[in-house]
């Protein structure tokens, strides 16, 4: 393991955007290269084909609401159908017992939360997919791309789901890049904490995995002290917010550490598990995350990547579950990212004082050991 790599991180200017950032990220937005290509977008009518029950939260209009936000937008272009994920990619990931488990369970549950039906698996690998075909898309043009899939992926481990998820989509997209020898660094912006993913890569310094999230909720993991396991040690980064954190918090966590440790790691790949449910209208959550918060926060990690690794960027969609929020944080990442700014209608900022300095303090005491953090 390579423990300090102090000397990689590039010296990076912060300018004035040319298009309006949140009040709280003023002056701190990264230019985006005008000349980008736009965005590819993935995509399939059949994933809204997965109902886990009538009632669910994590529900076919999640997917609606964003495609029509959209088309609304003119921002629907682009857009490509995604290859079912096969059995070999499954594996990087997952133990054979554990795919022939879902791929076989007709009927059932992997916890009282996620429901398992006929045609689930196939989605699921639909999921996968669509990650996959995005990523290697970002990788082999250098534009960003983003994965419009259902089910989400973060929560399933090598051996077990839960969480709404079945595959994780993002690790297997990531891992195939690792087979190819590249670096690949994980930014998690869901509000739950990535379990799935981090215990995956846990052990693997070719992975940089580093979430922001709600300690204490489901599933009731990533505190700042895990750093990862063996040689993967320092590769993991948890900052776990409280409740009431929202665009301060994050401001700050992206200047004091996620930046500084991205620069030092340098990836060659970035991927984002983008989940919409610390914006403080999502009914699962109490993070306060305002729409131009979340449009600047991922700009800003596209930006940097357009720096670190020529754009080799890519979105996968993980949960959020207010149609409002979601559909016109997400129209405004693909806008942001093509240079258009998308009028968004929730905006109140309700951390405006950076309540998560204490977690991120947390966070920078446990890296210390391997990252040149001040």
């Amino acid at each position: 393991m390579e423990p300090m790599r102090k000397d990689l991180c590039p010296s990076l200017s912060f300018i004035e955007p040319s298009r309006p950032c949140g009040p709280i990220w003023a002056g701190r937005c990264l230019e985006i290269d005008s000349a980008l290509p736009m965005v590819v977008i993935v995509y399939d009518p059949r994933f809204l084909d997965h109902v886990p029950s009538p009632l669910h939260v994590e529900r076919p209009d999640r997917l609606r609401s964003i495609v029509e936000r959209l088309e609304r937008e003119g921002l629907f272009h682009g857009v490509e159908a995604p290859p079912t994920a096969t059995i070999a990619d499954l594996r990087r990931v997952h133990r054979e017992s554990y795919v022939e488990l879902v791929r076989n369970l007709g009927e059932g549950f992997l916890d009282p939360e996620t429901a398992v039906h006929r045609g689930t698996f196939d989605i699921a690998g639909l999921a996968a997919g669509g990650v996959l075909l995005a990523t290697r898309s970002a990788v082999r043009d250098g534009h960003p791309s983003i994965a419009l899939v259902r089910p989400p992926g973060h929560h399933a481990g090598p051996d077990y789901g839960g969480g709404f998820c079945y595959l994780n989509n993002v690790a297997i997209a990531a891992a195939e890049q690792v087979a190819a020898g590249r670096r690949v660094a994980i930014l998690d912006y869901d509000a739950h904490h990535g379990n799935g993913t981090r215990d995956i890569f846990a052990e693997n310094p070719a992975v940089l995995y580093v979430s922001t999230h709600e300690y204490g909720i489901y599933p009731g993991t990533g505190p700042a002290e895990d750093t990862g396991t063996g040689e993967g040690r320092g590769f993991t980064v948890n900052i776990p917010f409280t409740a009431g954190c929202g665009d301060a918090s994050y401001v700050a966590a992206l200047d004091s550490v996620i930046e500084p440790i991205l620069g030092q790691f340098r990836p060659d790949v970035v991927l984002v598990s983008l989940g919409i449910d610390a914006h403080y209208r999502d009914p699962l959550t109490s993070l306060t995350l305002s729409s131009p918060g979340y449009v600047d926060l991922v700009e800003r990690s596209a930006a940097f990547a357009g720096r670190l690794c020529a754009s080799r960027f890519t979105i996968a969609l993980e949960g959020g579950y207010h149609l409002e929020a979601l559909s016109e944080v997400i129209a405004g990442v693909v806008g942001g990212i093509e240079g258009r700014s998308i009028p968004v209608a929730l905006t109140d900022v309700l951390d405006d004082k950076g309540r998560g300095r204490e977690a991120i303090e947390a966070t920078k005491r446990a890296q210390r050991d391997f990252w040149n953090l001040r």
